[in-house]
């Protein structure tokens, strides 16, 4: 199963929904076996001599990226210099290969590397896997028997052991999880390459003789049985897989460890069919979460100020329990809204989904900002000065405790306190204005500490603003729907 040549996006949503119990495991395997199918039209497209496609495709899919009104005319221009640049290096393999053609030690070199299919099979699953991309392997076994450095049979054992290496990565990433049911995709996956070897392997002999009657050119041979081995093994897996999907349910059993932070603790599946329930589990589920980026924001500024890297790395480990939390939720909700709801449940469902949506955006300000600026004043050692660090703790003590006021209007919908959030926004802005202008001031008299951080001091201070408004968006629901009443 191509893993590590479909988007890393996609991969991730599709584990993510797998071991969130929102997509059955029969049905992701599904959807994966039919990504194996469609990986190969990629490598199908590369067999081609079509190196004078290359240019055409660049210009498109840079003016599709630079002139592009929306983001999927963006995307598209981005697949289509992808293209490019990778018919341009099998072009440029296949040229560069061509003066070494002549070469007797060369021959001996790849013969005697590749002259035991099992020993190349294995030497493709080495390359698959340290290349984290089976088409970079293929494109090479292509090239290598274009220019007969390898024989038919020695390239079809590089195409099985881009196959194989190609499942080992997926399930490399899996075992960073505790919980064994995530790993039920990546397994499935390497089974399916093992099995779809055991049988190719003994066989490769006879499928050389049969694929070079059909075309016996050797870059189409190995793309041809790419797509065959694909093909072959999405059909023998797919009619057993409901029975497979169990089998790897029992093998790899659901283990919740009642301390991960990750885990949904009131997200009840059997209350799906009960709305209000449903969504008052959903919000304790949205403050759970927004506990753990009041956490986050703590430590944030600790560990900015004590130059403290294993904090740092709390932090970010945090940030992604909140990443599936928000997932979690996310999906929770939309199955909840699929049946009708009322005004004032479907009101608290939009607000459900943007209080996590936001705190989900706070928690990425922090790893993806806050963070990089902690690091990057430890690897430099640098400190701020007094005045500066105070002004820094002035600032971040009122947004957490503006967290905090949000979290109570969520719960509360009190129309008097949002108000109160929202009126914060004006304190906020001064605080800015008077720390940037204090910090100003110091670089003016020219105090080592606050050259030396300037810019860090700045950032700080812009994010924080930031996460501030993603803070004050949580409160616009209550006034709005006290309005309505």
């Amino acid at each position: 199963m191509a893993l590590s040549n479909t988007p890393r996006s996609w991969r991730g949503v599709v584990y993510s929904f797998t071991a969130s119990g929102f997509i059955a495991l029969a049905s992701a395997l599904a959807v994966m076996l039919g990504a194996n199918i469609g990986t190969t039209l990629i490598v199908q497209l590369l067999s081609f001599d079509s190196s004078a496609v290359a240019p055409v495709l660049f210009v498109i899919g840079v003016v599709a990226f630079k002139r592009g009104a929306r983001t999927i005319v963006k995307d598209l221009g981005r697949v289509a210099i992808g293209l490019g640049l990778m018919l341009l290096s099998l072009h440029s393999l296949l040229n560069s290969l061509a003066p070494a053609e002549h070469a007797p030690l060369a021959r001996e070199l790849f013969a005697a590397i590749t002259g035991e299919p099992l020993l190349a099979m294995l030497i493709g699953a080495v390359l698959t896997w340290a290349a984290h991309s089976s088409v970079a392997t293929l494109l090479l076994t292509m090239s290598l028997a274009y220019s007969g450095f390898v024989t038919p049979a020695a390239a079809l054992a590089l195409v099985l052991g881009a196959n194989l290496g190609n499942a080992i990565n997926p399930l490399t990433e899996g075992l960073r999880s505790g919980n064994p049911a995530h790993r039920r995709m990546p397994v499935g996956n390497l089974i399916n390459r093992i099995v779809g070897c055991i049988i190719f392997l003994p066989l490769l002999a006879s499928i050389v003789k049969l694929l070079e009657a059909i075309e016996p050119n050797p870059v189409r041979l190995a793309a041809d049985f790419h797509t065959l081995f694909n093909v072959i093994m999405a059909l023998l897996f797919v009619f057993p897989l409901t029975w497979f999907a169990k089998w790897l349910e029992r093998l790899l059993p659901e283990v919740k460890t009642a301390d991960d932070p990750a885990v949904p603790l009131y997200l009840d599946e059997n209350a799906i069919e009960t709305p209000p329930v449903a969504l008052a589990g959903a919000a304790r589920e949205a403050l759970r979460m927004g506990d753990l980026i009041d956490s986050m924001l703590q430590q944030t500024m600790t560990a900015i100020l004590t130059n403290d890297r294993k904090l740092v790395a709390e932090v970010c480990q945090k940030e992604n329990a909140v990443d599936r939390l928000y997932e979690a939720i996310k999906l929770y909700v939309v199955r909840v809204t699929r049946d009708s709801l009322d005004d004032a449940e479907g009101r608290r469902a939009m607000e459900i989904l943007g209080l996590a949506i936001n705190l989900e955006h706070i928690g990425d300000i922090i790893d993806k900002n806050l963070m990089e600026l902690a690091n990057k004043k430890i690897r430099r050692q640098l400190q701020f000065s007094a005045e500066g660090a105070a002004e820094l703790q002035e600032f971040h003590s009122l947004v957490h405790d503006h967290l905090k006021l949000a979290m109570a209007v969520f719960l509360s919908g009190d129309v008097k306190s949002a108000r109160l959030l929202l009126d914060g926004k004006a304190k906020i802005r001064e605080l800015e204005f008077a720390a940037s202008e204090n910090h100003m001031a110091r670089l003016k008299e020219s105090r080592i500490e606050s050259i030396e951080t300037s810019s860090l001091h700045l950032d700080i201070l812009r994010d924080l603003k930031r996460i501030h408004s993603h803070i004050c968006a949580t409160a616009y629901p209550a006034p709005e729907a006290a309005g309505k009443a």
